[in-house]
């Protein structure tokens, strides 16, 4: 399995101008630096998380539907009380499923109709299923057969939580004033903050 990018988001969480605030710049020399590091802050902070932050599409490819032997769509330890035939959505807030699609054993790809499956997307990782009374339809048994399209992310950078914020901007901060592999110092001694990084442990999807 892996899960691609469909669409990047709009926009970011932290604006150029709340960046450039908060490393005190007021020049524009640096703004396009200053705005790369942004997406690799959101980047980094996403991908320690296991969420979205600004809505962006996302697309699940399976080698084929879940069965017994556990669920799908994951790649850590699977807890026992989920059910065997799930397909997880690792990228939460999940807004919504687009669609989801299989291959068929003549080769073609069909779209699973919406009444034959639920979601429960108030969880992290969110959760497909089928529908009760249905099972998975049958997939043409090779990689690549099934893809789940889905919407994540908690919206505009309003609803982005603040903690996840001031983590992007400690990022930025040390991104910025660090521009190199190493750092070369003549005196003194560095030591990392020990609570920044803990900033993002409330909102680390389980199982990622």
């Amino acid at each position: 399995m892996f899960l691609a990018s469909i669409s990047p988001p709009a926009t970011e969480p932290i604006t150029l101008a709340e960046a450039k605030a908060h490393l005190r710049v007021d020049l524009t020399d640096d703004d396009a630096l200053i705005t790369a590091l942004i997406v690799a802050a959101r980047q980094y902070a996403e991908s320690e998380t296991g969420r979205s932050l600004i809505t962006q599409s996302w697309r699940l490819v399976l080698d084929g539907f879940p069965g017994s032997c556990g669920p799908a769509g994951t790649a850590g330890p699977i807890p026992s009380l989920l059910p065997g035939n799930a397909i997880l959505l690792d990228q939460a807030p999940v807004q919504s499923i687009t669609s989801i699609q299989y291959l068929d054993t003549g080769g073609a790809w069909q779209t699973l109709p919406e009444t034959e499956w639920v979601a429960e997307l108030q969880s992290a990782p969110a959760r497909i299923t089928p529908a009760f009374g249905k099972t998975w339809p049958a997939a043409l048994p090779q990689i690549g057969s099934v893809k789940v399209e889905f919407v994540a992310g908690y919206g505009e950078d309003a609803a982005v939580p603040q903690g996840i914020k001031i983590w992007m901007l400690l990022r930025l901060g040390a991104l910025y004033e660090n521009r190199e592999e190493v750092s070369a110092m003549r005196q003194g001694k560095i030591e990392a903050l020990p609570y920044v990084d803990r900033l993002l442990d409330a909102y680390r999807v389980p199982w990622i």
